[in-house]
């Protein structure tokens, strides 16, 4: 088989993940079909009148961010801090070019939601950023789309091409004296430049690796500009909250967590899929919809933000609430909503192998705790997994991951460490019970 061919294999056509009708008040997925993504279809189900909306009724900048405050829209992405005081951070007077990015680098593992809206609503995007770029005053957009999904960047193009036929975008939006030229960018399916000032560089042709904050991108992004970037479904509530109100978003939710977020269920369910529901419905509603553990089995233990956020037992999931604070008072982190179910046929050992192996080919090499103690995890959880481990290999586990966390310029240390931890907290009688049985080659030669 050709490259295109092989690729071809892995390439999901969204039927199996957002047009299953079990979503509980969609406001990104609404009456998507996987036909209706064009212009025509998006103004008929109301696109582009919010960015009508506050051009033609003259709403100012300032009236924008606090409807989004208002709204309590936290960022999508996995650190879910709140947009509208993100977006006040913008120097409103700066004299030079600004820049807005949208981060549609979706890398993390168990996430398929932003690729979804790409593909299927993506005017919803594109409206959302020409919002957020007039609130901040910024004229020219970038959205970085992840490389392994060449037929999205395709579809997106598109959508760019009719929203400047239409007057969405260029010079002089709909009449008024806005201008806003957005664009395209196609990554290269680098883990890594999910981290935004890893984006950044990618942005500007050169290798994608982090950059030492402070100075932060609101100061010194892309080209040494002020820039703003948001997640592609932070974008994409924008329009919702300008035709409805800050209020009626806040209370699609719960208090600090306004509006729905679309899950990303994997693992050992019946029905995988994306799931848009409400912030603050109960897990346990959140693993209904998806059909339940797969085969009747028992529930074990979920990731519930990615593969990057700690795992938790099921005792301890099933009492929560999916929203940003009641999964960090768990212990973990809502993250890009990435909902990892485990049964009990799942051994903790080889799924923290299976982790430790995804970081280690992914740290970019630039700091040393994470380009050598990625390696270190690895082997080590490999040696415990293959039945030739120490004892003391637990405490050296836990010592490497305390030693790469809070120690590296971008936070793909931390998503490689925590795990990690997370693992041996909750399972550690498995790793030991590895330990303490020798390997069938052990006791072969014992034999």
């Amino acid at each position: 088989m050709n490259a295109q061919q092989v690729l071809a294999q892995f390439q999901a056509t969204g039927v199996q993940t957002c047009f299953h009708g079990r979503h509980i008040e969609p406001q990104i997925y609404k009456d998507l079909d996987g036909t209706n993504w064009r212009l025509k279809d998006y103004e008929a189900r109301g696109g582009y009148q919010a960015l009508k909306k506050i051009l033609s009724e003259g709403i100012t900048p300032d009236q924008v961010i606090a409807t989004v405050k208002e709204s309590a829209l936290r960022g999508r992405g996995g650190a879910g801090f709140p947009t509208g005081l993100k977006w006040s951070f913008m120097p409103r007077q700066f004299p030079g070019q600004k820049y807005l990015v949208c981060n549609s680098d979706e890398g993390e593992p168990g996430t398929c939601k932003d690729r979804d809206i790409l593909q299927f609503n993506p005017h919803i995007v594109i409206e959302g950023m020409a919002i957020a770029a007039y609130a901040m005053g910024i004229s020219v957009g970038y959205n970085y789309i992840h490389g392994e999904i060449f037929d999205t960047y395709d579809r997106f193009e598109e959508a760019l091409e009719e929203a400047r036929a239409a007057g969405y975008l260029g010079d002089k939006l709909l009449g008024s004296s806005f201008n806003f030229q957005l664009h395209a960018f196609h990554g290269f399916g680098a883990y890594i430049c999910g981290e935004e000032t890893a984006l950044l560089e990618s942005l500007e042709g050169k290798k994608g690796q982090p950059r030492f904050k402070p100075p932060f991108p609101a100061s010194f992004g892309l080209y040494g500009k002020p820039t703003t970037i948001n997640n592609t479904e932070t974008f994409a509530a924008v329009p919702w909250i300008i035709r409805n109100g800050g209020q009626a978003y806040l209370e699609c939710g719960k208090p600090n967590n306004g509006g729905t977020k679309i899950y990303s269920v994997s693992g050992d369910v019946e029905l995988p899929g994306n799931y848009e529901v409400p912030m603050g419905t109960p897990f346990s509603k959140l693993l209904e919809l998806a059909g339940g553990v797969r085969k009747g089995r028992q529930l074990k233990a979920v990731i519930p933000g990615g593969s990057s956020a700690p795992v938790l037992p099921a005792a301890i999931m099933m009492q929560c609430t999916m929203d940003y604070d009641s999964i960090a008072k768990a212990g973990s982190m809502l993250g890009s909503g990435a909902v990892i179910v485990m049964d009990d046929s799942r051994c903790m050992v080889e799924s923290l192998k299976r982790l430790s192996y995804f970081y280690m080919h992914e740290s970019c090499g630039q700091c040393t705790p994470c380009r050598e103690g990625t390696g270190w995890l690895w082997r080590l959880v490999d040696k415990v997994h293959r039945g030739v481990g120490k004892s003391s290999d637990m405490d050296l586990l836990n010592s490497i991951a305390d030693n790469i966390q809070g120690r590296t310029i971008c936070a793909l240390g931390d998503a490689a460490a925590m795990p990690v931890r997370a693992m041996i907290k909750h399972f550690r009688h498995e790793f030991e019970a590895m330990i303490q049985q020798p390997s069938a080659q052990q006791a072969a030669a014992q034999a």
